[in-house]
């Protein structure tokens, strides 16, 4: 049984390559094929919730060996990581079957399967690094599918930020091994636990966090899942923000549970990140005027909620029962929410070919089916209760306010901190109210007869594979909401062993009036939000707009420019080195020992002609005649020296320097 885990996280990455030489010759045979792959690995997921737990790897693999494990967090995020790839499969079939390229993209589509499996299931952080970087690089490739301008863009960013969060990650783990000498997560918690001197502990740890928030979307690295989503396949789209955020998650999560456990530090600086990623995921989406952008920028909020409920855990300590189910339940209900918004999106952009608000502007009018499958979804994520992603936000809220009683020192600080999870509630209301009212309410400026040509998709605009499937996510949503004791307590009480948590002293009442006071803050909010706010301001003669100027993008505004001037710089630096130090070292400093020695004979001479009256003149002897070369001739030797500036060793240097200054400028200036 131990080989299962292999072949969950193997299996996958070998059928890519298979699938992609089927593609060759029989196409709808390869369709058939990856959904196949896809219910395979969903079939084997289930079996490990009825195996005891589950332990394999493969040794000295690049000398640490890889390492899996099953059982409580492992098996839920394996759950949702094989079911969310079969929905997002049998989308495909039908959002991809006129798109090019789809040997490569269904390739990298169950490689990236496999090796997102390899992170969710990894033992230790050396495994957790390896296939981290290995779903890196696969799943660049469905972000510059269509191969467009904007989509290579996007895919540039993206891959500058997972080099630099996997370079930071690299160097962390090189810290954390030489210090611990472990990176087995049970054991770095009881090595770090028994060091005095923790600074070289939090350097690697901030590095680490640093590779893992940047997968995650955490600010300031979050601004590849603005641009990454809408240039994506829409069931691209859906894996990514369902899933493959959830792996920098675990990453922090990691951190945070063993060696950090129970660190207030720890927990203030998640607590300031997760902050600010919250509350600016979700401005930027009331902003946005691009259906899947507007989702993007959510999923950007809603990991901000996650990490504040993260960083709960850590100031909490031996108290964090409504942070540890409030963290597990928000990442579970975002992925189901996400795994149906995406897809969502996908079948507006089909018929549409847009997913700007002002173009598909009431393309949901007359469609109730669609209306249902976006809406419940969307409430759920602005917290409406009866709702799933109420019951997550409600625990990490109380959390929050727990806090606040246990540690009366910073309660204005974390008052301040509700107030601000309460109105980023709100905001998601806001963007909801907005996308919705704009796709089901609102009619669009066009006629109707221009619309029918314009809007020509598939009929019908959705298949029945795929409501099915967002069917059955919303009705997860409804029974967990609805009977969140039953349902939700029990699936956080599977995974609660993996973050250290304690269990909760009573259920809780999630529908007291204290708990619904928080849900209806953030509904008052919202709406004002979206009357005074997204109608008065965001529309404009009828049009949706985007406040925001490009300068104060952090990406175009700060970080490209940024890399810009200091690719000036390099080359100015590169310029300088290539013209002066040469010449400083093979000709300005000889010359400098020429001078001094032609200096100190002349000394000499000058001392020779004051003590005895003539000048000295050297009788060469011989020997030292025959040595001379120029001994007897009358003029110099017209033949020209060759010394090492002429040499083949200094060109090998110069082209060796210049190199690899060539590759400095193209990672910085590309």
């Amino acid at each position: 049984m131990s080989d299962l885990l292999l072949m969950l996280v193997f299996l996958p990455m070998a059928a890519g390559p298979f699938g992609f030489w089927m593609g060759l010759r029989y196409p709808k045979a390869r369709d058939t094929f990856v959904l196949a792959v896809a219910v395979l690995e969903t079939m084997m997921v289930v079996s490990l919730w009825t195996s005891p737990v589950l332990e394999s790897g493969i040794d000295g693999f690049c000398g640490l060996g890889i390492r899996f494990v099953s059982g409580d967090f492992h098996t839920l995020m394996a759950t949702l990581t094989a079911t969310g790839w079969l929905a997002a499969t049998i989308f495909c079939r039908e959002y991809m079957a006129h798109v090019a390229r789809q040997n490569r993209y269904y390739l990298f589509w169950l490689m990236t399967l496999g090796a997102t499996m390899g992170v969710f299931l990894s033992a230790d952080l050396f495994t957790t690094f390896i296939f981290f970087e290995v779903m890196s690089f696969t799943s660049f490739v469905a972000v510059i599918q269509t191969e467009e301008p904007e989509a290579l863009q996007a895919g540039d960013t993206y891959l500058a930020v997972a080099v630099i969060g996997g370079l930071a990650a690299l160097t962390g783990l090189f810290l954390l091994y030489f210090q611990l000498g472990t990176l087995e997560f049970e054991a770095m918690g009881a090595a770090a636990a028994a060091l005095e001197d923790r600074s070289v502990l939090w350097a690697s740890g901030i590095l680490i966090l640093i590779g893992f928030g940047a997968k995650a979307g955490a600010f300031p690295l979050h601004i590849w899942l603005p641009t990454a989503h809408p240039a994506a396949p829409a069931p691209a789209s859906a894996v990514l923000s369902g899933v493959i955020t959830k792996t920098g998650i675990y990453g922090v999560l990691v951190l945070s549970t063993t060696i950090f456990l129970h660190d207030t530090g720890w927990g203030m600086v998640l607590a300031v990140i997760g902050g600010i990623t919250m509350v600016l995921g979700a401005v930027l989406a009331v902003c946005s005027i691009d259906l899947k952008r507007t989702f993007a920028c959510s999923s950007v909020s809603q990991i901000g909620f996650i990490l504040v409920g993260v960083s709960m855990q850590c100031l909490l300590g031996h108290h964090n029962a409504l942070a540890v189910d409030g963290t597990i339940l928000h990442i579970f209900n975002h992925s189901l929410i996400k795994m149906v918004l995406f897809p969502a999106a996908g079948v507006i952009h089909l018929s549409t070919h847009s997913y700007d608000l002002n173009e598909v502007r009431g393309f949901g009018r007359k469609k109730p089916l669609l209306a249902v499958l976006m809406g419940v979804p969307m409430l759920s994520l602005a917290g409406l209760p009866l709702l799933n992603g109420y019951v997550s936000k409600t625990l990490l809220h109380e959390s929050i306010v727990e806090y606040i009683h246990l540690a009366p020192e910073y309660g204005v600080l974390f008052t301040g901190l509700e107030w601000l999870f309460l109105f980023s509630g709100g905001l998601t209301l806001a963007y909801m109210l907005k996308v919705f009212v704009c796709l089901f309410g609102e009619k669009n400026a066009l006629p109707e007869k221009v619309l029918e040509q314009k809007w020509h998709g598939p009929k019908p605009y959705i298949a029945p594979a795929t409501a099915a499937t967002m069917g059955v996510y919303l009705v997860g949503m409804a029974v967990l909401g609805m009977a969140p004791n039953w349902g939700m307590d029990s699936l956080a009480a599977v995974a609660r062993s993996f973050l250290h948590g304690e269990g909760p002293e009573h259920a809780v009442a999630y529908f007291s009036a204290v708990n619904l006071r928080g849900a209806a803050i953030s509904i008052v909010v919202g709406s004002l939000v979206y009357l005074l706010v997204v109608r008065r301001w965001l529309i404009r003669r009828g049009t949706y707009i985007d406040p925001i100027p490009k300068w104060m993008n952090l990406e175009f505004g700060l970080y490209r420019p940024a890399l810009r001037f200091a690719a000036q710089v390099a080359i100015v630096a590169a310029t300088l080195v290539d013209r002066i130090l040469p010449r400083l070292i093979f000709h300005g400093i000889p010359s400098l020992f020429t001078r001094g020695h032609q200096g100190l004979l002349s000394l000499r001479d000058k001392a020779v002609t004051a003590l005895t009256g003539s000048e000295y003149t050297p009788h060469p002897s011989v020997e030292q005649a025959a040595d001379d070369y120029h001994f007897a001739f009358y003029s110099d030797d017209p033949r020209r020296s060759v010394g090492f500036v002429h040499s083949l060793a200094f060109g090998l240097m110069l082209t060796g320097l210049g190199l690899v200054f060539g590759l400095l400028f193209i990672l910085l200036h590309g």
